[in-house]
C-alpha cells in the first residue's frame, strides 16, 4: 500500500518524528460451495476481514516502523475466525546494511503454480487453499548490499504452527488435532531457526540461493486413536533445505525455476519449472495475454504428501490494462500419473473507483485415490466473491 507524504517537513539535522500514516482495507467475502462437505458441512460461508496498516518513519527515512494487524470473522468456522499480527517490524536502512527486527513477512519464489522455496513464514491455511496467505514471523533480518548482489541472514526465534479449518469448516484436513502438536526439537516452538540467502541480478537473470536450518513449516501427521475415533496430530520435524530460484526475461518470454533439496524425516528433492509467454496488444487492443506452463516434480513420487509430485500446470493470464486494473488468471493442474487427479482455479479482480475493488476466486478439485492429497477436497469445489474498501 502507498502512503502519503508527511505533512510536516523535517528540518536538516533534526530527529523529528513524522506524523502517523494509516491505510488498510475492509472486505466482505462469500464462499459458495457446490455440495455439502464430506462430513456434512454447510455450503454457505460468509466472512468479514479488516486489515489496517500504520507506518512511521524518522531520521529522513532511514528508520521506520510498520504495523499490520489482521482479523477475520467467519460465520461457518470458528477456527477461521482469528486475529493475527502480520507485521510489527522496525527497519533501519544504512548505506549498505539493512536491519529489520520484530514480526515480519518475507517472500521467496518466482513460479505460479506453487512456491517451493518460500520457507520463512508459516502458511495461514484457513485463509486460502493456494498457501499464499502467511502468518507473521518473529525475526531479526540482516541484509548487506554488496557491489554484486545482496547477502541476507535471518534469525527466527519463535515458531508459528500452521492453522487448519475446524470440523465445521471447509477445505480442511479431516481429523487434525492442532491442540496436540508435537516437535522433533526438545525446545518446541522456541527452537531458533536460521536462514541465509544470496540474490543477484545478472544479465537477464534474477537468481536466488537460499539455505534454511530449523523447524519445518510443513507438518507431518501422526495417526492416533482407533479406526472409529482417529485423529491426525501435526508433527513438526527439523530440516535443512538448500534451494535455488531463478527467473529470466527474453523479450516476451519469462522463464522460471524453483528447486530444493530437503533433509528431514524423508529426504527429498523437488522442482517446479516453466515459462510464461506474453502476447502484447492482442488484436490491436491494450490487452496482454500470457500463456503459462510449468512442470512440478517431487522425488517422493506417489508417496509425496503434497500436490505436484509429477504434474503439469497450464494457464492463461489476461491483463486488460484498463484504468480499473482488471486482471484474470485461469489455470489447470493435471497429475501425469492419474488422469482423475486434477485441480483448476480462476482468479479475477478489478477496481471500482479509487477506493473499492472486487475479486472472484474459484477452485475445482477432482481425485478418486484416497492417498491423493486432492481426494480430501473432492467435495469442496467453490466460488468466492469479495468486495474490498481501501481506506
Amino acid at each position: 500500500m502507498a502512503f502519503t507524504q508527511p505533512l510536516v517537513a523535517q528540518a536538516a539535522g533534526e530527529a523529528t518524528w513524522l506524523p502517523q500514516e494509516m491505510r488498510g482495507r475492509l472486505a466482505v467475502e462469500h464462499r459458495q460451495f457446490f455440495a455439502t462437505g464430506t462430513h456434512g458441512q454447510d455450503t454457505v460461508q460468509p466472512s468479514v476481514v479488516i486489515e489496517p496498516e500504520w507506518y512511521w518513519e524518522w531520521e529522513q527515512g532511514t528508520q521506520s516502523v510498520n504495523l499490520v494487524p489482521f482479523a477475520r470473522w467467519d460465520a461457518m468456522d470458528n477456527e477461521r475466525s482469528h486475529i493475527d499480527l502480520r507485521e510489527a517490524i522496525y527497519a533501519y536502512y544504512g548505506d549498505r546494511l539493512e536491519l529489520r527486527a520484530g514480526i515480519g513477512k518475507v517472500f521467496w519464489g518466482v513460479t505460479e503454480s506453487q512456491h517451493l522455496v518460500d520457507v520463512i513464514n508459516q502458511t495461514d491455511a484457513v485463509e486460502s487453499v493456494d498457501g499464499e496467505a502467511k502468518l507473521g514471523q518473529p525475526m531479526v533480518h540482516f541484509a548487506y548490499l554488496a557491489d554484486l548482489g545482496v547477502w541476507e541472514l535471518f534469525v527466527l526465534p519463535y515458531f508459528r504452527e500452521r492453522t487448519f479449518a475446524g470440523s465445521d469448516g471447509r477445505l480442511t484436513v479431516a481429523g487434525v488435532n492442532t491442540d496436540e502438536a508435537r516437535y522433533e526439537s526438545s525446545r518446541g516452538k522456541k527452537h531458533v531457526d536460521l536462514a541465509a540467502r544470496y540474490s543477484v541480478s545478472w544479465d537477464v537473470w534474477d537468481i536466488g540461493l537460499s539455505y534454511f536450518h530449523g523447524t519445518s513449516r510443513d507438518p507431518y501427521f501422526l495417526v492416533e486413536g482407533s479406526d472409529w475415533l482417529r485423529s491426525l496430530v501435526p508433527f513438526y520435524a527439523q530440516m535443512d533445505q538448500l534451494s535455488v530460484d531463478l527467473q529470466g526475461l527474453w523479450g516476451d518470454w519469462l522463464w522460471k525455476l524453483e528447486a530444493l533439496r530437503r533433509f528431514s524425516l524423508d529426504n527429498h528433492s523437488a522442482v517446479t519449472a516453466g515459462f510464461e509467454y506474453t502476447y502484447v496488444g492482442v488484436a490491436d487492443t491494450a490487452w496482454d495475454v500470457g500463456v503459462l506452463a510449468e512442470y512440478l516434480y517431487d522425488s517422493r513420487e506417489k508417496q509425496a504428501p503434497v500436490v505436484g509430485q509429477n504434474d503439469i500446470f497450464a494457464g492463461v493470464r489476461w491483463a486488460l490494462n484498463d484504468i480499473a486494473g482488471t486482471e484474470v488468471l485461469f489455470g489447470v493442474s493435471q497429475d501425469l500419473d492419474d488422469a482423475r487427479s486434477q485441480t483448476a482455479r480462476l482468479e479475477a479482480s478489478s477496481r471500482l473507483g479509487s477506493a473499492w475493488r472486487w475479486n472472484i476466486n474459484a477452485w475445482y478439485f477432482d481425485a478418486d485415490d484416497e492417498r491423493d492429497p486432492v481426494y480430501g477436497l473432492r467435495r469442496d469445489n467453490y466460488v468466492e466473491v469479495g468486495l474490498s474498501y481501501y481506506f
